[in-house]
C-alpha cells in the first residue's frame, strides 16, 4: 500500500506543478484540490489509499512544511516597505492576536455551555494563527499592495510561534495539581524562553552557515547540485536547534529567514536558492492536506456537530475581523483594506499541530474540540482558496 499511496501523491504533485501557474490563477487552490484528491482516493469515496503514519509523524511533516514556508516566505520580505509599514504587523500580532484569543473565549463560553474556561481558552488559542502556506496565494500576489502584503506575511510568520507558548501556558494550568497559580508561573517562563530562544537560534544559525556558505562559495567549492540543499537544511537546523532547546522552531526559522533575506544581497549569494526551498516546502504540504483530506476529515464526518459548525464560522469571521479592524485603527487603512486583511487569516498547518499536541492532555471534550478544529480548516482551506482572486481584484477596484 505504500507504493500506492506514494503514486498518488507523486502524480498529485506532478501534474499540479505542470499546471500550477493555471491553477494559482483559478479559485482552486493547491490546498483545495489535495483535499478534494484525497477525499476521492481516500475512505470517504474510493478507499484504495492507507496511511501508516502515526501522529507524531504527521505532525513533524506538517511542522517541517510550515518551517520552510516560513523561512522562504521571510527570506523574501521586502524590508523597504515593512520598515515603512512596521505598525501594521506590530499591531496585528501585539493587540490582533491576544484580542482574538479573548474573543475566541469568549464566544465560546456562549456556544460550549459545559466546557471549562480553560478549553476554551485552548480552542481559542489552536485557532488563534494564521498559516503562511495558505496564505500564499495572497502575500505572493504583486497586485495586493506592499504595505499589506507585508503586515500579513510578516504576522502569519510569527503569530503561530507566538501561539505555542500560551498554548503551553494554558495546557500548564490545565495539567497543574496545585491550582492555576502555580500552573502560570512555568507557562509565562516558558512563553518567555519560547520566544527568546526561539529568536537567538535562528539568527545564530543562519549567521554562522551564511558566513561559511560565503567563504566556500568565494572559493567555488560549491557545486551546483548542491545549492538548492544549503537553504532546505539550513531551515531545517533551525526549526531543530530551537526545538532542542526549548523555544519555538516557528519563530526561529522565520527568524532564519528574515535574516537570511538581509545577508544574501550583503554576500551576493544566489537568489534563486530559495525557491528551491520553496517548491519542497509548497509539495510538503500538498502532501499534508492530501492526508488530511483523505484520513484525518473522513474520522469527523460520521456526525455533524452543529456547535461546533458555528464556532468555526464564527473563528473565521468575527473572531478574526473585529480584532483586526480594532488593532488596525486609525492607520490610515480604507476599511476595505482592513477588512481584507481581517478575512484572510486562513487556519492550516500551524492549527494542524496544535491539535496533535493537545490530544496528548485528553481533555473532558477533546472530541468536540478537535471536531471544531477540523471543521475551521476544512472551512478555511476552501473559503479562503476560492475567494482568494476574486477579493484582491476587488480589493484593486476603484470607487
Amino acid at each position: 500500500m505504500i507504493y500506492l499511496n506514494l503514486l498518488i501523491a507523486s502524480l498529485f504533485i506532478l501534474f499540479y506543478a505542470i499546471f500550477s501557474g493555471r491553477t494559482d490563477k483559478s479559485i482552486l487552490s493547491g490546498p483545495v484540490l489535495a483535499l478534494i484528491i484525497g477525499a476521492i482516493f481516500g475512505p470517504l469515496f474510493l478507499n484504495i489509499a492507507e496511511v501508516t503514519l502515526e501522529n507524531e509523524e504527521y505532525k513533524l511533516m506538517a511542522e517541517l512544511a510550515l518551517a520552510l514556508v516560513l523561512f522562504s516566505d521571510a527570506s523574501n520580505t521586502n524590508f523597504m516597505v515593512l520598515k515603512r509599514n512596521r505598525v501594521l504587523p506590530i499591531r496585528l500580532l501585539l493587540i490582533g492576536l491576544p484580542l482574538t484569543i479573548l474573543f475566541g473565549t469568549a464566544i465560546g463560553f456562549m456556544i460550549f455551555n459545559d466546557f471549562s474556561w480553560v478549553e476554551i481558552a485552548i480552542l481559542a488559542t489552536m485557532l488563534a494563527p494564521t498559516d503562511a502556506a495558505l496564505g500564499k496565494a495572497v502575500v505572493t500576489n504583486t497586485a495586493i499592495p506592499d504595505k499589506i502584503r507585508e503586515a500579513l506575511n510578516v504576522e502569519s510568520g510569527l503569530n503561530d510561534g507566538i501561539s505555542v507558548p500560551i498554548l503551553f501556558l494554558f495546557m500548564a494550568i490545565f495539567t497543574s495539581e496545585s491550582g492555576t497559580e502555580l500552573g502560570s508561573l512555568p507557562g509565562f517562563h516558558f512563553f518567555v524562553e519560547e520566544i527568546g530562544i526561539g529568536l537567538l537560534a535562528g539568527l545564530l544559525i543562519t549567521s554562522i552557515v551564511m558566513v561559511i556558505a560565503h567563504y566556500s562559495n568565494m572559493h567555488k567549492w560549491i557545486t551546483q547540485s548542491w545549492k538548492p540543499i544549503i537553504i532546505i537544511a539550513l531551515t531545517i537546523s533551525c526549526f531543530t536547534t530551537a526545538q532542542l532547546a526549548g523555544g519555538s522552531g516557528f519563530i526561529a526559522c522565520f527568524a532564519g529567514g528574515f535574516f537570511y533575506g538581509t545577508l544574501s544581497d550583503k554576500y551576493k549569494f544566489d537568489s534563486n536558492l530559495i525557491e528551491s526551498a520553496e517548491g519542497f516546502g509548497d509539495s510538503m504540504s500538498l502532501i499534508t492536506w492530501l492526508i488530511f483530506g483523505a484520513f484525518i476529515i473522513p474520522r469527523f464526518m460520521h456526525s455533524f456537530d452543529p456547535h461546533a459548525a458555528l464556532y468555526a464560522i464564527l473563528s473565521l469571521t468575527i473572531i478574526r475581523i473585529i480584532p483586526v479592524l480594532m488593532s488596525l485603527a486609525k492607520t490610515g487603512l480604507l476599511l476595505r483594506e482592513k477588512l481584507f486583511i481581517g478575512w484572510f487569516g486562513p487556519r492550516g498547518l500551524a492549527t494542524i499541530v496544535f491539535a496533535i499536541i493537545v490530544l496528548d492532555i485528553s481533555l473532558p471534550h477533546g472530541e468536540t474540540i478537535t471536531t471544531t478544529v477540523v471543521y475551521t480548516i476544512l472551512l478555511s482551506v476552501v473559503l479562503h482558496g476560492i475567494t482568494a482572486n476574486p477579493f484582491i481584484k476587488l480589493l484593486n477596484k476603484k470607487k
